[in-house]
């Protein structure tokens, strides 16, 4: 193992031109650190990634939602056709309707999916905000607990109280800070040992308990949880058992079925490097070998003038 972070190049007509860091906590079946680059100890941002523990804090606290809806709950969503029904259907179920919603206005992420709202003469709408499923999922928790929803965000509600305790029990942390993600919804700070402990806990808990139900919708359902066109979702086709849940800032945090699991973080933010670490994190734990789709996905080609020039590449080993 190295304390050092990996370096990951963006290489165009055979010259090194840009480098990421990334750092990476890697733990093994027995759940033993196999690959650690980087100060992975220290408080981290995890953003989205956190979002299947936002989900079982409202499973417990009530939430009443299963298959593709459940996985949406956990999902930063691309903006497509069925992710912006579903949103409207956990929200008619808790009798509430858009304007419920305390997330920004947003196009969807899939850049078809945007076109075809401003084609449409639409704009900029909380529904088709990426974190949607998650904000429709907290009111709808709001509502089977009888707890106010104009202020279901604020870190003192109810409701994110009992998302900071199951951050807390599945991370074996305290919560080192408490900030705003980009949805206004709390972020919690955790170490990335922290958060590759919780997403093991997930894959490896006992069958119908919330965490395996966690675990289970977003390995059933990918493009749920991102989109039909989103790396993740590629992942977690292209490795069968796979549970991946990216954040901005080029955050991913990933378990398997056998608790190997993993968190990867690029310093900069650089979201086109972290893909590319994170197929490289997911071969060195022996997953994937033979996948010709995580070899696209590893070393993605860099183009000019419309034919490939360079690859951005993992440099060094995991």
């Amino acid at each position: 193992m190295s304390l050092d972070p990996l370096t990951v190049e963006i290489v165009r007509s055979g010259f090194v031109e840009s480098v990421h860091r990334a750092r990476v906590f890697a733990l093994d079946a027995e759940g033993k650190p196999v690959a650690v680059h980087g100060d992975v100890a220290a408080a981290a941002s995890p953003r989205s990634s956190m979002k299947p523990m936002q989900a079982l804090g409202m499973l417990r606290a009530g939430l009443g939602l299963d298959g593709e809806l459940l996985a949406l709950a956990c999902a930063s969503h691309a903006g497509e056709e069925f992710h912006v029904e579903g949103v409207a259907k956990i929200l008619s179920g808790a009798g509430l309707d858009e304007s419920a919603l305390r997330c920004p206005e947003d196009l969807p992420l899939d850049t078809q999916a945007a076109h075809r709202v401003i084609r449409a003469g639409g704009g900029p709408a909380r529904i088709t905000m990426n974190c949607s499923g998650k904000h429709a999922a907290m009111l709808a928790t709001c509502v089977v607990n009888g707890w106010r929803t104009d202020d279901y965000r604020h870190p003192a509600h109810p409701l994110q109280r009992a998302i900071r305790a199951t951050t807390e029990e599945l991370t074996g942390e305290r919560i080192a800070a408490t900030g705003v993600d980009g949805c206004g919804a709390p972020l919690f700070f955790a170490s990335m040992a922290g958060v590759a402990r919780a997403f093991r806990a997930f894959t490896l808990a006992a069958p119908g308990t919330h965490e395996r139900r966690i675990a289970d919708v977003m390995r059933a359902h990918p493009e749920w949880t991102s989109g039909t066109r989103r790396p993740e979702a590629a992942l977690m086709r292209a490795v069968p058992g796979l549970m991946l849940k990216a954040g901005a800032e080029a955050f991913d945090a990933f378990a398997y079925e056998d608790g190997r699991a993993a968190t990867v973080k690029i310093e900069d933010g650089g979201q086109r490097a972290r893909t590319p670490v994170t197929v490289a994190v997911l071969r060195a734990l022996g997953l994937g070998l033979d996948s010709p789709e995580l070899d696209a996905l590893g070393t993605p080609p860099q183009y000019g003038g419309g034919a490939p020039v360079g690859e951005i590449r993992v440099r060094g080993q995991v």
